[in-house]
């Protein structure tokens, strides 16, 4: 058996760039695919904080040190400049890498800069 689990996520990364009159996909950063382990045209998937969209296409390399989050093509008409992010990856996973999977996350803060990270998401409280 294989399951689909989050492999990488940035959590509230902040669109600096929506740019219709590109081919597509979503350029980020170079450091945070690094940091992350998103590759470059891997599948994503980006749901948008403050308006509800959500949306699959591929991540593209941004220059590095750039805090970069540009939404192209298409998908421009689904997030604006300023707009918050979570993006992001899963991967098939087979049964004995389950137990020792944790997932890669990016926090961005509310200034753009990443602000820490962390290999678990923290519990729900009731």
């Amino acid at each position: 058996m294989h399951a689909i689990m989050l492999k990488a996520k940035l959590h509230r990364a902040i669109v600096t760039h929506a740019v219709l009159d590109y081919e597509g996909s979503c350029a980020i950063d170079g450091d945070w695919l690094d940091m992350s382990g998103i590759r470059e045209y891997e599948q994503i998937q980006i749901y948008n904080v403050d308006n509800g969209e959500r949306f699959t296409t591929y991540a593209i390399r941004g220059e590095a040190g750039s805090r970069i989050i540009s939404v192209n093509g298409a998908a421009a008409h689904k997030a604006d400049v300023g707009h918050r992010l979570i993006i992001c990856a899963y991967a098939h996973y087979a049964e004995a890498e389950l137990d020792d999977h944790t997932p890669r996350v990016l926090y961005i803060g509310a200034d753009g800069a990443l602000s820490h990270t962390s290999n678990a998401i923290p519990v729900q409280l009731a």
